[in-house]
Order: structure tokens, then C-alpha cells, then sequence
């Protein structure tokens, strides 16, 4: 009897304890890399109400209604890719508004990312159906920057109308959506003139937000050079930084001056992977003369994530394999990519920040590494996402961290069962009538 009494007692404060518990979840023994907080060192990770309760080493267990065990691992920001395109389901063929892209929740969590940025797939003409179709129905958080072409990234002909590309009608609409769109893009656009990229600084400039370049056609008329040092503002960027038509590299093989000083302007350089956009060839020695990315993304859509880029946490991998430290690399896909958007809540564990997490391994072995034209380095790190949570909520859980062995849970719902039927017994009792037992 006194065990009986003694194991009841240890139940009941086991119970009391976890109802009292100040945190939800806590990540516990993982090694935290956040840049912005400037931390890199194992500690433990509280989550409270969907935010960061608390980062510190060795909280108490106890203190936590659910503990999962994370060391061995990183404990990082969710990613912020701000370079996707995810404006799916509109039937448009070969289309990044339409069969190109791809919805995002079948692909994000899954590579650690919780914030993704749809730069100029749709234009002001047609953003509130790219909201209502696809923003406002995905757990994933989309944002989004406007295509300076009012019909957005249609292909063809659509993206080169000067008469579709409206300054005004885009800064209105991005004022009427400011917790949703945080730029203004130019893509793919062909003739020898600068009209694309000016009206996407004004733009940029009366809606107070960056502009995103893809430049298009390289032309003599129109050169790179001058984009990125006297027509982009401080703040904007450029992305597909190490597209083979970038004049990157001189003669020698040395990196063009002008590059950095554009940098010193405050020009901004995204990667943008995609399928025609990174090659070893520049990326290789860039990276070893110290020309390394401010922001990691991966220009997502049907075609990339089959080929070299496949994923955020793959481009991320190839930046590791040349030397760029894991700690560099998670601040270019977290607090940098934040920063560039201006969206200073997301990017970081500071307390109170909304709990978007990704807890990263690196395996370590025999892995190849593609770019654009196929061509192959063969790297022995890789980071792979062993969890996402969004809000405070697991989004993805690859090995199952945070499931309870099934033994343990099938007895405490037989258990729950048991106390059901048990508690409606009680109830029919009270009202005085027989309940029946069986022989």
C-alpha cells in the first residue's frame, strides 16, 4: 500500500510540475549559431507561446513540458531564402506566374527554411491573386518583391513591355501591402536600355524598399559594371552573383576591382543558384579571393530543384565546401537575407523573436556537388535539416526527435481510454442507475 501511495504522489507531482512548466519545448545540447546575437557555443534553446523563452546553457529540463535532444547538431534561425519562385497554380504554361513555380510547403521545411521571398513573379496587376491563391494558404511565411512588370514574370514578350513597367502603380500597391511585399524586381529583360532597372529604383525609392536585379542580357550598351556602381542604391542587390556572363574575373584570373568598391556603395550580392546561374568556374576562385555572398538562396522553382541546386540547404553546403565557415554561412542564409529585406524580427533566437528554428547536421563523406552545366566538386561536408519549427511548431522532423517511442505512447492511450470509460462510468453512476459488469 505504501508504494501504491508513494508511486501515486510521484505521479501526481510529475503532474503538477509539468503543468507548471515555464516552457513548452526545449531544444536542449545543441550548438547554437546565431550571428546577429553573436553566438556560437553549445547552449539550450526555450520556447514559449510560438517565441524564444529563453538561450541559455544547461536549463533545467523540468522547466520544459517537452525536451528533445538535439546535440550533435546546430541550432540555427529558420532560413530565409529571399530568392524563390512559388506563384503556382494559375495555368499560365512556362511560366514563373504560373507551371514554373512551385507551392512552397512541399519544399521549405524540409531544408530548414521558415521565411521565403517570390522576387517579381507577380507585378502589381496581379499580386492580390498570387496572395489569395498561394500567400495567404501556405504555413510557409511568404513574402514577396514585385516584378516592375505589372503582369509579373509571364515570359516572352510580357516581361519586356516598357508600357507594363509602371514606377507609381507598383509603389502603391507595396505601400497597400507592407507586411507582405519587401522589394521591388527586375528579371530577364533583353534591349540595350536601362528603362527596367530605373523604374525599379523609382520604385524602390517611393515605396521605401530594395530593388533585386537579374540583369538579363550582358550587353555593351547596358554595362554590369555601371549597374551595380552608380544605378543601384545602397541596399539593393544583385542576384545570380556567379552567373558565368558576370565580368568577374580579369585575365589573370584576378577579381575586377570594381566589385568591391560596389560593395563599399552598399550593393548587395545574393547568390540566386538556380538552373542557369551558379558555375564553379566563377564561384571557385571568387570565393578564394575573399568575393564570398552577403545572402545564400536559391532561386527555387521546377526546374532547379531537379538539377544542381536542389535545395536551400545544398547551396548552403556548396558556400561550406569552399572553406566559408558554418558559422559565415548560416549568417548569410538567417540575419543577412533579414537585414537585405529589412524584416529585422526574422534572422534571429533573440527572447521574444517569433520561435522560427532549424536545428542543421553536417554529414561527413563522399558527396558531389553540381552546377549549372554539370559541372562537378566533390566536397566531404553536407548540411542537412534534421528539424524546422515555425512559430514554435515542428514543421519537419527527419528522424523523428521529437516522437515518443510507440510502446510508451500506445499504453498511455490505452491508458486514456481507460480513464475515459472509467470517468463516463462514474457519470451514468451518479445518476443512480445499475451499471451493468461483465461475468
Amino acid at each position: 500500500m505504501k508504494t501504491i501511495c508513494l508511486v501515486i504522489s510521484l505521479l501526481l507531482a510529475a503532474t503538477v510540475l509539468s503543468a507548471e512548466a515555464p516552457y513548452e519545448l526545449l531544444l536542449k545540447g545543441g550548438h547554437v549559431l546565431d550571428p546577429k546575437n553573436n553566438l556560437n557555443a553549445v547552449m539550450d534553446v526555450a520556447i514559449n507561446d510560438g517565441k524564444i523563452a529563453r538561450v541559455a546553457p544547461d536549463i533545467d529540463p523540468i522547466e520544459a513540458r517537452q525536451v528533445v535532444d538535439v546535440s550533435g547538431f546546430y541550432v540555427t534561425p529558420g532560413l530565409v531564402d529571399i530568392h524563390v519562385h512559388v506563384y503556382a497554380g494559375t495555368g499560365m504554361r512556362g511560366a514563373y506566374s504560373g507551371d514554373n513555380s512551385v507551392y512552397p510547403d512541399g519544399h521549405t521545411f524540409r531544408g530548414g527554411v521558415t521565411t521565403v521571398v517570390d522576387v517579381g513573379s507577380s507585378g502589381w496587376r496581379n499580386f492580390e491573386d498570387f496572395k489569395d491563391r498561394v500567400i495567404d494558404r501556405q504555413r510557409t511565411r511568404v513574402l514577396a518583391m514585385l516584378n516592375i512588370v505589372g503582369h509579373g514574370m509571364g515570359g516572352g514578350a510580357i516581361e519586356q513591355n516598357n508600357d507594363d513597367m509602371d514606377a507609381k502603380a507598383t509603389a502603391a500597391m507595396a505601400k497597400k501591402h507592407p507586411d507582405t511585399i519587401v522589394g521591388v524586381k527586375t528579371a530577364h529583360y533583353r534591349a540595350p536600355d536601362w528603362i527596367a532597372v530605373d523604374r525599379a529604383v523609382e520604385a524602390g525609392t517611393m515605396a521605401n524598399i530594395p530593388v533585386m536585379v537579374d540583369f538579363g542580357s550582358f550587353t555593351d550598351e547596358r554595362p554590369f559594371e555601371e549597374l551595380v556602381t552608380k544605378r543601384l542604391r545602397p541596399g539593393d542587390m544583385y542576384t545570380h552573383m556567379y552567373l558565368g556572363s558576370v565580368p568577374m574575373l580579369d585575365a589573370n584570373g584576378k577579381l575586377r576591382p570594381y566589385l568591391q568598391e560596389a560593395r563599399k556603395r552598399g550593393v548587395k550580392f545574393d547568390v540566386g543558384h538556380g538552373g542557369g546561374s551558379f558555375l564553379w568556374k566563377q564561384a571557385i576562385p571568387a570565393i578564394q579571393q575573399g568575393w564570398i555572398p552577403d545572402s545564400i538562396s536559391t532561386d527555387l522553382h521546377i526546374t532547379s530543384m531537379n538539377a544542381g541546386m536542389k535545395d536551400m540547404t545544398n547551396v548552403m553546403s556548396k558556400i561550406l565546401s569552399q572553406g566559408v565557415s558554418m558559422y559565415d554561412v548560416v549568417e548569410m542564409s538567417t540575419w543577412h537575407p533579414a537585414q537585405q529585406i529589412k524584416r529585422p524580427e526574422f534572422g534571429h533566437l533573440s527572447v521574444g523573436a517569433v520561435a522560427d528554428v532549424a536545428v542543421l547536421g553536417i554529414d561527413r563523406g563522399d558527396f558531389g556537388f553540381l552546377d549549372v552545366r554539370r559541372g562537378l566538386f566533390k566536397g566531404n561536408q553536407k548540411i542537412v535539416a534534421e528539424m524546422t519549427l515555425q512559430g514554435g511548431r515542428i514543421a519537419w522532423d527527419l528522424n523523428a526527435r521529437a516522437g515518443q517511442d510507440w510502446m510508451i505512447s500506445n499504453r498511455e492511450q490505452q491508458s486514456a481510454r481507460g480513464r475515459a470509460r472509467r470517468g463516463a462510468g462514474a457519470g451514468r453512476g451518479a445518476t443512480g442507475a445499475t451499471i451493468p459488469r461483465r461475468p
